[in-house]
């Protein structure tokens, strides 16, 4: 008796485990197949004219990459808590356009919709945020205006003006929703260190070369007071570098493959999309 009491004790641990695995199987299945249910089903009418009228990005899309966002955008919003701050209410423009904006940078990526994140909090301008930093033993707190940020592992934060502004102009190469979900890929790696999860294992020296080697130039040319496609804000970070840089290869494609062509052949494998195609489709 003492010694099935033993044997139980001892593997009562991995039985736990084999239950744990098996419930999570079941319900990453149950995810899956209502991720294929929602992508089947057409976008409410309501929603498609929104995306007509206030994303032009949309309409340069091919007629396939238009259906494929439908379907993201159907799942982004089942999965996603989308909440006003300060007084705004959110209504179907503000969820379909942050939607659209998120969305089109996984739409050939695989993979999951922004995982380890739920909450979405839209101010209905640029806000006022506290940040901290370090300068020698001094800690130095204070008070930023702010479009949007990413928290890691937490919740994206967005100025809804900034947002509308981003949907509607889609090629000066700002656009605060890309931006902060670019942070997001960027953390899924661990790190945000403008590292993202590539599609194959073979992309991540040439990726490290080509993008560390750009970084540098971007910050030399912010010392030199030379003018660039990508944003000066770029040379923050290797994380800001790599979101910046993804607001300027869909909304800049062209410029960006004329001025720095090694970084947007990067970009163009690490997202599985080529933006300069899009106006050429319809044509």
């Amino acid at each position: 008796m003492r010694q099935i009491l033993i044997y139980f004790f001892l593997s009562l641990p991995i039985l736990v485990m084999m239950t744990w695995l098996y419930l999570d199987k079941r319900s990453i299945k149950r995810r899956e197949l209502k991720q294929i249910q929602l992508r089947s089903q057409p976008l409410a009418p309501e929603y498609l004219h929104i995306l007509q009228t206030e994303f032009p990005l949309y309409l340069r899309l091919p007629d396939e990459l238009q259906c494929k966002l439908a379907g993201h955008i159907q799942v982004f919003l089942d999965e996603k808590d989308i909440i006003g701050r300060s007084g705004l209410e959110i209504n179907d423009k503000i969820r379909v356009l942050i939607a659209a904006q998120a969305c089109l940078l996984i739409l050939n990526r695989p993979g999951n919709y922004y995982p380890g994140f739920r909450s979405i909090l839209v101010y209905p301008n640029t806000y006022v945020a506290s940040s901290t930093r370090t300068e020698g033993m001094l800690h130095i707190t204070g008070t930023s205006t702010r479009a949007g940020e990413s928290w890691h592992r937490g919740a994206v934060i967005l100025a809804w003006d900034q947002v509308l502004q981003g949907a509607r102009d889609g090629r000066d190469g700002h656009n605060v929703v890309m931006h902060e979900f670019a942070h997001k890929l960027d953390e899924e790696n661990a790190a945000m260190d403008g590292l993202p999860l590539l599609p194959t294992a073979e992309q991540y020296q040439q990726w490290s070369q080509v993008l560390n080697a750009e970084f540098s130039v971007q910050q030399q040319n912010l010392a030199d007071g030379v003018e660039d496609v990508i944003d000066s804000y770029g040379a923050t970070s290797p994380a800001e570098f790599f979101a910046v840089v993804t607001e300027t290869f869909f909304e800049k494609p062209y410029q960006l493959e004329h001025r720095h062509p090694q970084l947007y052949e990067q970009f163009k494998q690490c997202y599985l999309l080529d933006p300069k195609q899009w106006s050429k489709a319809k044509d």
